[in-house]
């Protein structure tokens, strides 16, 4: 045990000074709890798993402090002087350190940082979103619904004529948004820069038939640094500004890849697409980290959007708690998680200000969903634009098995508009095909929003009305509406 790591009850760690985190770790046989949280706070901080000789005075002012144990549930408390971290607002350099080396001591049979909490203090010093949903609503003029969208399916294989098309008819059904799926890059039969030129023909149409604004999400992910910036640096010559999002691998790219995006077009919607986080976040899995973790961190990165999970109403595998939680830890300045009460705030939690902002937020998530979304014109849409106060809102995007009948269901479960959907073949197996598809969702949306049931609505609109009899009857969707009345 190394017992300068240990400092239960130091009311310092409170001061602003210290990153906060709560793990839950499981000692292999034999070991107590409190043996193996000292060896995590060294590793993770200072130290090694043995005393040196050379700290220094200075050094040893900089050890994480353990503050606080629950043995009966395994849980953790460490601070971290955040004076450690690299002073450049540098994400990567924060996890080496709290979410690094330590899943590989041996000493562990789990270990998973369950909440991270960010004083302000140190908020002052990471980006946060620039180009936010507020901006992409404006872009749109659309501020009374979600922001419906598409993944285009199938993932791989289309050339870029066949791509655009789709996203072509995705838009004159109605849709707002279409996405890259996350593995779409310079393929031999879908050359990256083709693909760009047939979408912006194609949006140009689409727009032109509409009378509509539409958005595109190019992922941009790439080998190097400059295969990345060559590809965004193509899309903003072709398309127009606002009509494009730059989509990010965050997991598998890096979050290097993340911030230098953030810091190099801060004019951009930044769209962070998780993939490869189950293998951390998956609440069976003993080692990691938590989606409200993952949430946190893209935030301060600096995400405009981060995919959040379906709250158990799609295919993947979450709950609504985790997933609830994780959509008010992106939109809110102040949010619970599952230990901390994050506030997003630059200057103080108990600034007057602050805290209007905080109870005017409560307000709003508290009021019938469908009175909000009557109250939300362009003219009084609530937007906080004080920067220097605060850190700025990362919107969730859906994705993973959502389909139009499912939408008043997850709905009802998320209590907010404020979310960007992304149904891939919830619009594209339609029998009637895509653009019936984008059709079925946009009704599927005023249905709800007017309080008339799915299959009333339905009568007079055929696209939802296929929809209806087609995802009712799919094997992968029925359970999902089991004991469920659609409105």
């Amino acid at each position: 045990m190394q017992k300068e790591y240990i400092a239960y009850d130091d009311p310092s760690v409170h001061n602003g000074t210290y990153l906060l985190c709560v793990f839950r770790i499981i000692p292999q046989d034999g070991l107590s709890l409190e043996d193996i949280a000292t060896e995590i706070a060294a590793e993770s901080s200072t130290g090694t798993n043995l005393k040196v000789g050379s700290a220094t005075e200075f050094s040893l002012n900089l050890n994480a402090k353990i503050y606080k144990i629950d043995k009966e549930k395994n849980l953790v408390w460490i601070a971290y002087p955040w004076a450690i971290f690299d002073s450049d607002g540098n994400i990567q350099n924060i996890l080496t350190f709290i979410a690094g080396n330590i899943f590989g001591v041996s000493e562990v049979k789990a270990c998973k940082l369950l909440d991270v909490y960010f004083p302000p203090q140190m908020l002052v010093h990471y980006d946060g979103p620039s180009y936010t949903f507020d901006d992409m609503r404006d872009y749109l003029k659309v501020h009374d619904s979600p922001i419906l969208g598409t993944i285009i399916k199938p993932k791989i294989g289309l050339t870029s004529a066949e791509y655009a098309e789709l996203c072509y008819d995705f838009w004159v059904g109605g849709g707002h948004f279409v996405k890259n799926d996350e593995p779409q890059a310079n393929q031999d039969f879908c050359p990256y820069e083709k693909m760009v030129d047939s979408i912006q023909m194609a949006m140009d149409r689409a727009e032109e038939i509409t009378g509509c604004p539409k958005i595109h999400s190019f992922n941009v992910s790439a080998v190097d640094f400059d295969e990345m910036i060559k590809r965004a640096d193509y899309i903003i010559k072709v398309m127009k500004p606002g009509s494009y999002a730059f989509l990010i691998d965050g997991i598998t790219a890096g979050w290097m890849a993340v911030q230098t995006l953030r810091r190099r077009y801060p004019d951009v919607f930044l769209h962070f697409h998780r993939a490869g986080h189950g293998a951390f976040t998956r609440e069976e899995n003993p080692i990691g980290f938590s989606v409200a973790v993952l949430t946190k961190f893209a935030r301060l990165a600096g995400a405009s959007g981060l995919h959040t999970g379906t709250a158990g109403v799609g295919k993947m595998a979450g709950n609504p708690a985790t997933d609830i939680t994780a959509a008010s830890l992106a939109l809110r300045t102040g949010s619970e998680g599952p230990f901390f009460k994050q506030v997003w705030s630059k200057v103080g939690e108990k600034d007057s200000d602050i805290q209007a902002i905080i109870e005017n937020e409560e307000k709003e998530w508290s009021q019938d969903l469908r009175q909000l979304v009557a109250s939300r014109k362009s003219s009084n849409v609530k937007k906080i634009k004080d920067d220097w106060r605060v850190v700025k809102k990362m919107v969730p995007i859906i994705s993973g098995g959502l389909n139009p009948i499912l939408l008043p269901k997850f709905l009802k479960i998320m209590g907010t508009i404020d979310y960007i959907t992304t149904m891939g073949g919830g619009v594209h197996s339609h029998p009637m095909k895509t653009q019936a598809g984008a059709k079925a969702v946009v009704q599927a949306y005023e249905a709800w929003k007017q309080g008339i049931s799915l299959e009333d609505y339905a009568k007079d609109h055929e696209e939802l009305c296929v929809a209806i009899e087609f995802y009712g009857k799919h094997k992968a969707y029925s359970h999902k509406l089991q004991g469920y009345e659609h409105v």
